[in-house]
């Protein structure tokens, strides 16, 4: 993802950046297709659902004519851009889509089959997007196709190379994201949660910053609601940050020849790259051990009965939600939550762990591996 160096891009790592995003993505869409696919005729039939199949296949048919030449011109590489910004706005709304279709067709797939599918899919979906944007941004701030003065006017002190932040600061994506929850607890509820970071704030890691919001407003969401129906909104969530220690030097040399680049120019980062642990500690009372066991299902919510339902649906869940369910009018209604989130955190080789005390609250802990330390 970073191998390509700092933007601006030489033409020629231009050009290498978009022969590894094509010699990965038709690949890619071949296997969602193939899992599509495999699914009940009668689930891949419904209109929903069959939708996304076609997405998947149009998407494919765009970039198979670009897989059997290579880019080496900036004609070629701006145009396959092109289709890449295209593909990424297309597969926008499929998460969405995907579960609605699935919510209609419940009785034909049981639960079970439904969380293995999606917990596959949207791992996928989260690496082919991140795969295409990448190669966006970094055509957008490289710009070799521009005159040649417009390079000087890029901004060489940035942290970010394509999506990645090589600076990123856990302490303001929580405080960002923290202000945007509580708005929607103090429209909801009539109370504004308060929190207080401890621990490192300062610590910075490369990670990609649109990852870490988005379960950073899922773990905040779930712990302010809880705070403020549990009658403890006076309590603040405690949100701890510690970096952890560097991987050693012995670790990093324990890698096959053959993963090491011999070109140490596209290598702006060192193998070792250590990660941040934060946790997100709650007086919401915590979670019974009746719904423990379900929390990481996609098919499981803690909507009670009072929540807005479409006619017809049944009980209620994390489809429902996603699908439009009080959407706008319950801060559960937000999108998938912990599955989801863990899907994002465990991309990069994190992970998040959930300890409740029952009766009195609890602690998440997010780990989050770092994509790797600068060179000095």
């Amino acid at each position: 993802m970073m191998r390509h160096g700092r933007p601006p891009l030489s033409t020629d790592a231009l050009f290498s950046s978009a022969n590894f995003t094509l010699s990965l993505l038709p690949i890619r869409l071949a296997h969602r297709i193939e899992s599509l696919r495999n699914l009940p005729f009668i689930v891949v039939s419904n209109p929903n659902i069959s939708k996304i199949y076609n997405t998947y296949l149009h998407s494919l048919s765009t970039l198979l004519p670009y897989k059997s030449k290579t880019i080496s011109n900036l004609e070629d590489e701006i145009r396959f851009t092109e289709v890449l910004a295209d593909l990424v706005e297309t597969h926008a709304h499929t998460i969405p889509t995907l579960a609605r279709g699935f919510l209609e067709c419940r009785k034909y797939i049981n639960p079970t089959e439904v969380t293995r599918f999606l917990d596959e899919h949207l791992r996928a979906r989260i690496g082919t997007r991140l795969i295409a944007e990448q190669h966006i941004a970094l055509h957008i701030s490289s710009q070799p196709h521009q005159d040649l003065n417009s390079r000087h006017s890029a901004d060489t002190d940035s942290s970010y190379i394509g999506v990645i932040d090589t600076a990123l600061q856990p302490a303001s994506i929580v405080n960002s994201c923290g202000n945007f929850v509580s708005e929607i607890c103090e429209l909801k509820y009539g109370v504004r949660p308060t929190w207080i970071i401890d621990g490192e704030p300062r610590t910075t890691f490369a990670y990609v910053p649109v990852h870490l919001e988005y379960i950073i407003t899922e773990l905040l969401k779930n712990a302010f609601r809880a705070t403020v129906e549990s009658g403890n909104s006076h309590e603040p969530v405690v949100i701890t940050i510690a970096a952890e220690p560097g991987t050693s030097a012995s670790r990093n040399n324990s890698r096959h020849p053959s993963e090491l680049s011999t070109d140490a120019s596209i290598r702006p980062f060192e193998d070792s790259a250590s990660g941040v642990t934060i946790r997100i500690r709650d007086r919401g009372g915590g979670i019974s051990p009746e719904v423990l066991p379900n929390i990481w299902s996609y098919s499981f919510t803690t909507f009670s009965d009072e929540d807005d339902l479409p006619p017809g649906s049944g009980s209620v869940d994390v489809l429902n939600t996603i699908s439009g369910a009080g959407e706008g009018s319950s801060i559960a209604g937000l999108g998938y939550g912990l599955p989801l989130g863990r899907a994002y955190a465990e991309y990069f080789g994190g992970g998040i762990a959930v300890q409740s005390l029952y009766g009195w609250g609890s602690d998440v802990y997010l780990r989050l591996k770092g994509l790797g330390r600068l060179k000095k």
